[in-house]
């Protein structure tokens, strides 16, 4: 074999994909349950099974506390630090320019969808939780505001905060099926399997803790949390 040849084949070598862990397993059986969940909680809140509506409820508050605390213990692109991008950030992608890593863990626009999901389901969980249909349904801490406030998070939670979040899944739900088909870029199996292919072996990726010590602590946190979300329940009368 010729230099020109072995020279040929280490380069090729060199661009080759690289697997990376980049979803650790604590992250992806986050995403999963809060998908199943939230989808339960639009079919028990449209069916009107208010007991079950109010038990996944608790469960996404429990996975939203649990989240939040990951965002900042959890594996390198799991924190909320990895994919707090600025406005520069956005534009750049938007226009073809983005970082290497702005591509590997959540893109700016994915991280754009994901705290408006996080933010539009801890709002109508919030209010859930002092909501008051004056039938049969009322929330937790219903007794520890006033009857204005009662008032408002009701109408927010059965009118706007409904209709938001159900526009979110569908929007969510759309811009994955649009990346896979249109863009042929592999978004779902990532989020099973918890490793991506990166472009090139230069590209340097630091992967993702993702063993066994993390994946304790990840199940104490959200033992934490699943804790704080039945003390919150307990309060219904």
């Amino acid at each position: 074999m010729t230099d020109t040849s072995v020279a040929a084949l280490q380069a090729a070598a060199s661009d080759a994909p690289v697997r990376a862990r980049i979803w650790d397993l604590p992250t992806r059986v986050f995403h999963w349950a809060l998908s199943a969940t939230v989808v339960g909680l639009i079919a028990t809140g449209l069916a009107g099974i208010m007991e079950w509506h109010f038990r996944l409820g608790y469960t996404v508050l429990a996975l939203l506390l649990f989240r939040l605390l990951w965002g900042f213990v959890g594996g390198r692109w799991s924190r909320f630090a990895s994919f707090f991008y600025g406005p520069g950030s956005v534009v750049a992608y938007l226009r073809g320019r983005a970082h290497p890593d702005h591509v590997i863990g959540h893109t700016p626009l994915g991280a754009l969808s994901v705290f408006a999901v996080l933010t539009v389901l801890a709002v109508q969980v919030a209010t859930g939780l002092v909501a008051d249909d004056e039938i049969s349904a009322a929330g937790p801490l219903t007794r520890f505001v006033s009857g204005e406030v009662v008032s408002l998070a009701t109408g927010w939670h059965k009118a706007q905060g409904k209709t938001i979040v159900i526009a979110l899944v569908s929007l969510h739900v759309l811009a994955v099926l649009f990346y896979v088909l249109v863009k042929r870029h592999r978004l779902v199996r990532p989020m099973v399997s918890g490793d991506k292919l990166i472009a090139s072996a230069r590209s340097q990726v630091a992967p993702s803790r993702d063993d066994a010590a993390s994946r304790g602590l990840a199940l104490v946190l959200f033992a934490v949390c699943a804790g704080a979300a039945y003390w919150i329940a307990s309060l219904r009368v």
